[in-house]
């Protein structure tokens, strides 16, 4: 029997029928896991959204334990927390977690596995970002940022406390505490820092707790965490921090010592120019020798390395197409084995953990209809899931979800999901709404795919038919397939898009006269390019933090050098035309579709001028249908539940009125107050 967690509450009793927007709000998902060494506890979280009247933040995240014996759950922390890496202790004991409480930084917590109150472990004056256990000893390191100094906290109390843009950073440490030894001073567990001068990003120790392997580099910004982390090892007796190996300056994954502590796996593009990590290597740590485990012209992505099965045995997660695989590979080269397919079990696995042995797994996974549940998976068994954290969708009448495939313009083959419309008649034309996927280094996977920024389920129970496609430049096909947007950009990746919308208009499913078309970030560039470009096919696109103008994008982003290295190729200088005529700016002023542009106040990514200029362009061009709205205090992507709130109902609004309803494009917008349908209480 599935082990169900608090039935619908917080936004009150929701009618048996189709899956609604308040449904969206209410879904409960697994989203961090853990087995405990031996096997026989599971520790997960579950995402719960806030309310509409709460505080504005992020979602709450609880913990619960699971004993895979009695497959009996308990509600350990609950409420309004919000508990993330968690960490079994190497004993199995207890559980390690970070968590703040109130306005106190994040820090190291502990909670007995028997029951009690969670301790709180680390003191640190900056928050910790994450941390491990010592596998030997009773100590555990962690990284946090180095606070400010006196002085500096005095200039800013007089106002002086300037902004010196990308100098003066403080770099984010890696430091040891051992809870055996107390600090004099504090009384607390006594600290020791291991590295100044570098950053570090992750960690994990050798197993007999002498090494650290450690992902560095030597600036603290976004952009060196994609583009130049580097692989070194910390010997913790002399404190000396070493290069492991030399490398190019490419996107490096997580990385985890073999059993004897000879070799370290690690996940890894390919080339520099990659945008995503792709291959599973192994280095020997004495001899420094280098080998890519990944079979040549592997058709899917490797995503991350999950442990050893023994010292001369790799395994990994791969997102292949629309379905992720874990295999096991020789260390020393040769075929790979696939030990579990999604498609063979029925469930996307989004998350996974490993018991020591490696004999034992926990996941978090997803279905078409089930948005994520905690999974445990025996050696030779079938996936078994162990909660239904949303009994109430049971009740609910949902789109079915299938795989499809097109031939692109130029024959290269196209996989995408589709999501049909309740009911669904076959010979009868629908409403297309397409969900156009960031990254572009990302892919679609054949589980649960809503959102409050894409709302398959719901537009279905509207009458929409929904298309997800995962075109050229996705993840999840293979190296070359992901480079086909490199200084490439809006060229056969959104015609993939396009020819998409095609077929499903030749296949008799989609009405072309009432398409629409959204995504984010990137997926917000294609919404662009849709509403200029490519304006013929759609009537009305949602933008959200997505880019307009290829070349101020340049000089206004966080990660530049990624963009550079792995987007465009080469610098801004040497291709000045085609940034142009590939900015949706450029044919701003031919666009015929009504344009919803949205998005975060404080996006560092994509700028919020990117979406000022593509409204500033287009009312300057008398568009009659274009809006643009921003949140305050949200970055590249809605954390709070107010921003998460407005933009979905506001996203459905858009596409009711000009696709479902065909109002006319000069005619009235939608309403631009929708608050009555947040569910708050302003009285």
């Amino acid at each position: 029997m599935f082990f169900m967690l608090c039935p619908l509450s917080q936004w009150g009793e929701s009618t048996p029928g189709l899956f609604s927007p308040k449904d969206v709000l209410e879904t409960r998902t697994c989203l961090e896991i853990a087995i405990s060494p031996d096997g026989s506890q599971i520790a997960f979280t579950v995402n719960v959204n806030r309310e509409a009247n709460d505080e504005a933040g992020g979602a709450y995240r609880e913990l619960y334990v699971m004993s895979t014996r009695t497959r009996k759950a308990k509600p350990f922390i609950t409420g309004k927390v919000s508990i993330r890496n968690l960490r079994w202790n190497p004993n199995g004991s207890s559980l390690g977690f970070l968590t703040h409480r109130g306005k106190d930084e994040t820090q190291v917590w502990e909670i007995p596995l028997d029951g009690g109150e969670a301790i709180q472990l680390t003191h640190s004056k900056t928050g910790v970002s994450d941390f491990e256990w010592h596998p030997k000893e009773n100590k555990l390191a962690f990284i946090a940022t180095s606070p400010e100094s006196e002085k500096e906290k005095k200039l800013k109390e007089k106002g002086y406390g300037f902004i010196f843009y990308e100098e003066n950073l403080k770099h984010s440490n890696l430091y040891l505490l051992d809870l055996d030894k107390k600090d004099e001073k504090t009384g607390n567990p006594h600290v020791k820092q291991l590295t100044e001068g570098k950053t570090v990003w992750e960690f994990v120790f050798s197993p007999d707790g002498r090494t650290i392997a450690a992902a560095v580099s030597p600036k603290n910004l976004v952009d060196y965490y994609y583009m130049f982390k580097k692989l070194h090892l910390l010997d913790l007796k002399t404190g000396d921090l070493t290069l492991l190996i030399e490398m190019e300056d490419k996107k490096l994954g997580n990385f985890i010592f073999s059993p004897d502590g000879s070799k370290l796996a690690f996940a890894a593009a390919l080339e520099q120019k990659d945008h995503a990590v792709s291959q599973a290597y192994v280095v020997d740590i004495k001899t420094k020798t280098l080998k890519n485990l990944t079979v040549p012209d592997f058709r899917g992505h490797v995503e991350q390395i999950l442990g050893w099965k023994n010292n001369n045995t790799v395994m990994y997660l791969s997102g292949e197409g629309v379905w992720p695989t874990v295999s096991e590979v020789p260390a020393a080269g040769g075929e790979r084995k696939i030990v579990f397919h999604s498609q063979n079990a029925g469930v996307v696995i989004r998350s996974i953990r490993f018991s020591r042995d490696m004999k034992y797994a926990a996941f978090s996974g997803t279905t078409p209809t089930v948005p994520g549940d905690p999974f445990y998976l025996k050696p030779g068994k079938q996936p078994e899931r162990l909660t239904t954290l949303n009994p109430w969708l049971s009740d609910r009448k949902l789109g079915a979800q299938e795989v499809i495939r097109y031939d692109s313009r130029d024959g290269e083959p196209i996989e995408g999901l589709l999501i049909y419309p309740v009911d669904y008649k076959k010979g009868q034309t629908y409403p297309l709404i397409v969900m156009v996927h960031g990254g572009p280094e990302g892919h679609y996977s054949n589980g649960w795919i809503t959102n409050y920024a894409s709302a398959g389920q719901v537009l279905a129970g509207k009458g929409y038919v929904v298309f997800h496609p995962n075109y050229r430049a996705s993840t999840g096909y293979g190296v070359k397939y992901g480079l086909v947007g490199y200084k490439d950009p809006a060229g056969k990746e959104f015609d993939d898009v396009a020819d998409g919308i095609d077929y499903l208009i030749k296949q008799g499913i989609a009405d072309a006269e009432r398409v629409g078309l959204g995504g984010g970030s990137y997926g917000g560039y294609a919404a662009a390019w849709f509403a200029t470009y490519y304006t013929k096919y759609v009537k009305a696109v949602c933008m959200f933090v997505g880019i307009s103008d290829l070349i101020s994008k340049r000089g206004s982003t966080d990660i530049p050098y990624e963009e550079l290295y792995v987007h465009s190729g080469d610098p801004l200088e040497k291709m000045w035309d085609l940034a142009l005529k590939r900015s949706p700016i450029y044919y701003a002023h031919q666009s015929r579709t009504a344009t919803l542009i949205f998005g975060g106040a404080d996006d560092p990514r994509v700028h919020p001028t990117q979406s000022m200029e593509l409204f500033r362009i287009m009312k300057m061009n008398d568009h009659p249908a274009v809006r643009l709205v921003q949140y305050p205090g949200e970055g590249h992507g809605n954390r709070n539940q107010p921003g998460i709130i407005d933009s979905m109902y506001r996203i459905l609004d858009w596409y009711d009125w000009y696709v479902k309803d065909k109002n006319p494009l000069d005619g009235n917008m939608p309403p631009l107050d929708i608050s009555d349908k947040y569910g708050l209480k302003l009285n």
